[in-house]
């Protein structure tokens, strides 16, 4: 009796390939035991609060805000309309004094101009207006030379101080000069006895000279002195550049 052998027939192309023996697969180095080999371990996904680093914001600096005004800035800008503003008292007391003066008298019924050509009530305009010229200058200046960096805070400040002594020298020099009780004025006087008239401020306009030329001067100091930013380094340390000029004859053939 004949012992027949089993012959397994070839693959064919189109069977799905068979997974090698448990043996083979075991002797096969980085793979398990399934044939696949084994999963590598992801540092992205092992440390996953490591990221990549976004863009520091760097602070303003102590009380700072975004458009660059410290609390500094402001502390100053006030400090700046609190010494201005009480400046006005000086120019009420020389505006009062330096004031030429209208007279009046009475002949016991009405009050009259004694010198209905006089100037003197234009002349105590003028006399404020000078003042106020001088001390807008003098303002504008002082603070440019304690802050020469300049600022909005320093522009507002020496504005509202500026205003608020020019309103207040107008009315300090209404009050410390003659008394604007005409009647009162007239029977303490006497009759035909000239007696000088009250200040009077008829060109209110001359109130905002102080403050426009104390801004106007202060922003051209500012523009013209204060301290400028420091120009970028130039990209290369010899100009011009070595690129611009190539010597062309060094490549060139010879004949």
């Amino acid at each position: 009796m004949g012992v027949t052998e089993a012959v397994t027939p070839p693959p064919s192309p189109h069977d799905p390939p068979h997974p090698p023996p448990a043996a083979e697969r075991a002797d096969r180095p980085g793979q398990n035991h399934t044939g696949q080999h084994p999963e590598q371990p992801n540092p992205e996904r092992a440390h996953p609060e490591k990221s990549e680093p976004g863009p520091v914001s760097e602070p303003d600096g102590p009380g700072g805000t975004a458009d660059g005004i410290t609390a500094a800035d402001i502390r100053d800008g006030a400090a700046v309309t609190l010494v201005v503003g009480v400046t006005g008292v000086l120019l009420g007391l020389l505006w009062a004094w330096l004031a030429p003066r209208a007279q009046y008298v009475s002949n016991g019924e009405a009050v009259f101009l004694r010198d209905t050509e006089s100037e003197a009530r234009i002349g105590a305009d003028g006399t404020f207006f000078l003042l106020a010229l001088g001390f807008g200058v003098l303002s504008a200046v002082a603070v440019f030379l304690w802050r020469r960096r300049g600022g909005v805070p320093l522009v507002i400040g020496l504005t509202l101080g500026a205003c608020f002594a020019s309103l207040a020298g107008w009315r300090l020099g209404l009050l410390l000069g003659p008394s604007a009780n005409l009647p009162a004025a007239a029977a303490a006087a006497g009759k035909g006895v000239p007696f000088d008239a009250p200040l009077q401020l008829l060109a209110h306009g001359v109130l905002l000279v102080w403050p426009m030329t104390a801004v106007a001067l202060h922003l051209g100091l500012t523009a013209l002195g204060s301290p400028r930013e420091p120009l970028p380094a130039e990209e290369w340390e010899t100009y011009p550049p070595p690129h611009v000029h190539v010597d062309l004859t060094k490549d060139a053939p010879r004949d």
